[in-house]
């Protein structure tokens, strides 16, 4: 399945992607897609229906995240080694693990809003891993047991923030609107092997990151395996598993960086495309 949510923020209702391409209703079978939703038990359920028996929605609305209540949103830095070499980084022995702020989640076509006196502010098409059932201390065999399925995800970074303002990368991570996730929510059933996928991104049409996730330091399994050792996986969390070459940052012989304007595009194979237009603080974009 392909599920999504759609409508005003704070307001999103569950729809379905049918295998047309048509949006289907959800919210007369469930009211929304929340992370009890993404239990295998559950989605079984959703998964016995037709969606030629749910109301078409022709014109959806916005697009907001797949489900409600995202969980933690854990980060992959470097984790693929040509990435690693234009950060001029060397690639690491261990998965290097940070998080974004729960307030940093948007939708996919939302705002970008870069924080105040922003002036390195990046892009990083990822493959999102979304938790569906409890993974504590789990074994590389079982990981994939635990994951729900799989989604698009731009890790929208303040390379000043993060490189030059001392502590850890989370300050330029999570960020209002740094966390872009969706359109959709691909069940896992969907993608048979999630290090087979082409992800790209462009910004004005340009196309800055054109990369596979076959070239992953560590694959979806050693993620979910290794990040479940020093943190419990629930249901709704999120693994954002690290960006191939082509950000910002590492354009030479300057790096590049984004300004209000700026329209990203981005996408993974399968898993749907997001579209952002960047713009200079303000915070009444927040909550649109």
């Amino acid at each position: 399945m392909k599920l999504l949510r759609h409508g005003a923020r704070g307001a999103e209702r569950p729809a379905l992607l049918d295998a047309q391409g048509q949006v289907r209703d959800l919210s007369g079978v469930i009211p929304d897609i929340t992370a009890d939703t993404l239990r295998p038990e559950n989605l079984r359920r959703l998964q016995q229906i037709d969606p030629a028996t749910l109301p078409l929605l022709p014109q959806p609305a916005r697009i907001g995240t797949p489900w409600s209540q995202v969980g933690k949103f854990i980060c992959v830095g470097l984790n693929y080694a040509d990435h690693a070499a234009e950060s001029n980084l060397p690639v690491p022995a261990e998965p290097v693990l940070f998080t974004k702020a729960n307030s940093a989640v948007t939708g996919p076509n939302d705002p970008v809003v870069m924080p105040q006196g922003s002036v390195k502010t990046d892009w990083e098409v990822e493959l999102g891993v979304v938790i569906g059932q409890r993974a504590r201390y789990v074994s590389e065999a079982d990981a994939l047991g635990c994951v729900a399925g799989y989604c698009v995800v731009n890790d929208v970074s303040e390379r000043e923030y993060q490189i030059e303002r001392g502590g850890t990368w989370d300050k330029g991570k999570g960020c209002d609107t740094f966390g872009p996730i969706g359109p959709w929510l691909v069940t896992q059933d969907e993608v048979p092997d999630p290090q087979a996928l082409n992800l790209w991104l462009e910004v004005n049409d340009r196309r800055w990151q054109d990369g596979n996730t076959r070239t992953m330091v560590f694959g979806v399994r050693q993620l979910v395996s290794y990040i479940s050792r020093f943190m419990t996986l629930e249901p709704g969390d999120i693994i954002s598993t690290g960006t191939p070459p082509g950000v910002g940052l590492g354009a030479k012989p300057n790096p590049v960086y984004l300004k209000a304007g700026d329209v990203m595009r981005l996408g993974i194979a399968g898993l749907g495309e997001q579209r952002q237009t960047v713009h200079a603080w303000d915070a009444r974009l927040l909550d649109q």
